[in-house]
């Protein structure tokens, strides 16, 4: 539960509880994503591609690279809310740039731009080393339940 009184520029949930907290809710996927950054300007998410994340030609698939930025902006916008298991995505806009390779350690850096009281818009910047720029960039709305 979000405390009213809390600061909403400053950090609500560090880098631990949010893994922790990724780990409780969402147990099917939290193994795949790491926190690695959490601030109050941003949060960094990683992620170790397998097979299992990649399309027909040997590249990260779409859907991978979506999930990876879907979570660092659920994380950031929590980093800053608190645990609330039912902010929600409700809109996605996602521009894939170059093709990382089979095997990269993807990173998602997610920035929250704006936090109101019932949506938080932000946007998040995934790469993969040895890339000239960035494989993919996205913009996403969440929607946070209203306070209890």
């Amino acid at each position: 539960m979000r405390d009213d009184n809390s600061d909403r520029s400053g950090l609500a949930m560090d880098r631990a509880a949010l893994q922790t907290f990724l780990g409780e809710a969402f147990p099917q996927v939290a193994a795949d994503f790491t926190v690695e950054t959490a601030a109050p300007d941003r949060v960094v998410v990683a992620l170790e591609t397998a097979e299992r994340h990649l399309r027909p030609g040997g590249t990260v698939s779409g859907p991978t690279m979506f999930a990876l930025a879907d979570v660092a902006m659920y994380l950031a916008v929590l980093a800053r809310v608190g645990p609330e298991a039912l902010a929600v995505t409700t809109n996605v806009s996602i521009d894939f740039m170059r093709k990382p390779p089979a095997g990269a350690r993807l990173t998602c850096t997610a920035r929250v731009l704006k936090l109101g009281r019932v949506l938080a818009v932000g946007d998040a910047l995934i790469e993969a080393p040895g890339l000239d720029g960035p494989v993919a960039r996205a913009s996403l709305t969440y929607s946070i339940p209203p306070r209890r």
